[in-house]
C-alpha cells in the first residue's frame, strides 16, 4: 500500500493493516527460517510499511487532538 493510500485510510483501518501485517511478518520469518522464502526482500518491505502506517495513525492522533 502506497503512502497516499495510507493518508485516505482512518485511523481503525490503519489499526487493523498493522495487526494484519505484523501477522504476515511472522508468517515470513518462518518462511524464511525453514529455508522456503524466495524473495527476502519481502520482510524488509513489510517493515517498512508497518512503520509507515504508524507514523500516519500518529499524524492524524496528533492532528485530532
Amino acid at each position: 500500500m502506497k503512502l497516499s493510500e495510507m493518508r485516505e485510510k482512518t485511523v481503525e483501518e490503519l489499526k487493523q493493516f498493522v495487526i494484519d501485517s505484523k501477522k504476515q511478518l511472522l508468517d515470513l520469518r518462518i518462511q524464511k527460517s525453514m529455508h522456503k522464502l524466495e524473495n527476502t526482500a519481502q520482510i524488509s518491505n513489510t517493515k517498512r510499511a508497518i512503520a509507515q502506517a504508524k507514523t500516519v495513525i500518529k499524524e492524524k492522533e496528533v492532528a485530532n487532538a
